[in-house]
């Protein structure tokens, strides 16, 4: 497609959006979303409506791109397009992961007019299905500096608090940089309560954190200071022993940014037996005790 002038490569595009094969439209969909502009935005919303049509795995695929696609177009009809398809959420079978594709495609999207519609679909849709739109309404609502202190409240109940962190995996804006010590620091705080538990609202919460810091370290990581370092380091710390593996292997990987070599006797006595998963743990301490390469 590079080889190609645009208006052609979106002659091609469109074609394929046609095709039986859902790997093909999928394809097409995708790159609709790279060339952007309101012409690819349309043909996108042309697109979702034909699919939620079809119904089935395929079409909920191809769904799912599109979703992504109309999220990364800056104009406003892909914002436009985004809200009639969450309008058209409906009944009890809506599944958490069309809503939770759908809000960080909204969070991309974000505009003060979301708020109504989002509201909206809160009370619409089953409360089990909306947790991404539930994090995505206090985003929508909130500026960072109140962000910051609603993180901090600890009348706000932790699982809410959990649901803002999936939304914001899609994108960190650099004015929301400045909240994620206060999450970091309620990490800290909720870290020994996870430490036993295979699931629950703690976990969860720091689990999605890691993910969080994860996605974008280089920037994320850099952008810390040196106290929510320090605080995000105990929290890996003590997560390493976590019952749950998910959360200790990411605990590990954290510790590969922000670790210290005082932290390798701590990782030896919990690396997981499975020797895939002790690659992670194998990792970080090979990294810990060469901290000048680092």
């Amino acid at each position: 497609m590079r080889g190609l002038d645009a208006r052609r490569a979106r002659t091609l595009l469109e074609a394929m959006l046609d095709h039986e094969d859902a790997r093909v439209r999928r394809a097409g969909a995708f790159g609709l979303g790279a060339l952007a502009g309101t012409s690819s935005a349309r043909r996108l919303e042309m697109q979702l409506e034909v699919e939620e049509a079809r119904g089935g795995y395929d079409a909920a695929s191809v769904i799912e791109v599109i979703t992504e696609a109309l999220g990364h177009i800056a104009d406003s009809s892909a914002r436009s397009g985004l809200l009639r398809q969450l309008e058209r959420l409906t009944g009890p079978r809506v599944s958490p992961s069309d809503v939770n594709t759908l809000a960080r495609a909204l969070w991309r999207r974000r505009h003060p007019e979301l708020r109504p519609a989002v509201a909206r679909a809160l009370e619409r849709l089953p409360p089990a299905a909306v947790a991404s739109l539930r994090g995505l309404s206090v985003l929508l609502e909130k500026s960072p500096g109140q962000l910051r202190a609603w993180a901090e409240d600890v009348q706000v109940p932790v699982a809410l608090k959990a649901e803002v962190l999936p939304v914001l995996e899609e994108e960190v804006p650099e004015e929301w940089v400045a909240v994620l010590p206060a999450f970091i620091s309620m990490a800290r705080a909720l870290a020994p309560s996870a430490v036993p538990q295979l699931r629950g609202d703690a976990l969860s919460f720091c689990e999605r954190l890691f993910i969080l810091l994860m996605l974008d370290d280089k920037r994320l990581l850099t952008a810390l200071p040196t106290e929510a370092r320090v605080q995000l380091r105990e929290t890996a710390r003590t997560l390493v022993a976590a019952k749950s593996l998910r959360c200790a292997l990411w605990a590990a990987t954290v510790l590969q940014y922000v670790g210290q070599p005082g932290d390798v006797p701590l990782l030896e006595a919990h690396r997981p037996e499975d020797a895939t998963f002790a690659e992670v743990f194998d990792r970080t301490i090979q990294v810990l005790r060469r901290p000048l390469s680092r």
